[in-house]
């Protein structure tokens, strides 16, 4: 735990994914620093039990359950947004879900789904905060992506197809965006030890993975930069 940190003491962040894996460390590391935090996640006993925990150790978190592939749902998620005046000073685009199989065995439903969730998700998202962001001239959209924007494996076409779509998207949203006094920064994270992988490959050597702590503490870095400052990317 790093204590408060004047850069993100009293901000509001929006984390989808956030009710665990590492989502739930940025809600942490966000809340450790001072800042209020709304805990989006598709799984509502997952938020609830994030923002929660958050509350015990003092933070002002609140949890809504959100399908960031539903434009409903994130339309009432922005609902929530609203409240205490509407301000959002950072968006965390993290929720995602991956499918391993050939891609003539990947269902047709099955491939859409991981489009929807890992990109059209993080538009939706980027489309409800930047009119927010947009009136205050400030902001911060930080998209997660994967070494998989930057290498390819068998068996992955859904994901690796997004994960290369979310790294173009974030750079176009910065070249966009900073004229408006909004950053955008897309982080390119490996492996972590979190249930998306451990969950799903039982035999996975744990050793070549990394804490999700660790990930959550380059989001901090890039969020704690100097107005003058951007990092579109980091690795």
């Amino acid at each position: 735990m790093q204590g408060k940190d004047p850069l993100l003491s009293g901000k509001r962040y929006l984390v989808t994914g956030g009710g665990r894996g590492l989502g739930g460390e940025i809600c942490k590391m966000l809340g450790d620093a001072g800042a209020s935090v709304i805990v989006a996640d598709v799984d509502e006993r997952l938020a609830h039990q994030c923002a929660e925990g958050l509350r015990d150790a003092g933070v002002d978190a609140r949890a809504v359950c959100t399908d960031v592939s539903d434009p409903g749902s994130v339309s009432q998620l922005f609902k929530e947004v609203a409240r205490d005046g509407g301000r959002l000073d950072g968006l965390i685009n993290n929720a995602a879900i991956d499918i391993t199989l050939p891609v003539e065995e990947v269902d047709t439903d099955q491939w859409r789904r991981v489009l929807m969730v890992n990109l059209y998700g993080p538009y939706l998202l980027s489309h409800g905060a930047v009119p927010l962001m947009k009136a205050q001239r400030s902001g911060h959209i930080v998209n997660i992506a994967s070494t998989a924007s930057k290498r390819a494996w068998p068996n992955a076409s859904a994901y690796h197809a997004t994960k290369w779509g979310i790294l173009g998207f974030s750079h176009a949203l910065h070249a966009e965006l900073r004229p408006h006094g909004i950053k955008v920064s897309a982080v390119v994270a490996g492996g972590m030890r979190t249930p998306f992988l451990l969950d799903r490959f039982a035999d996975i050597d744990t050793s070549t993975l990394q804490d999700p702590a660790n990930v959550a503490r380059a989001v901090r870095f890039v969020l704690t930069q100097p107005d003058e400052t951007v990092i579109p990317e980091v690795m």
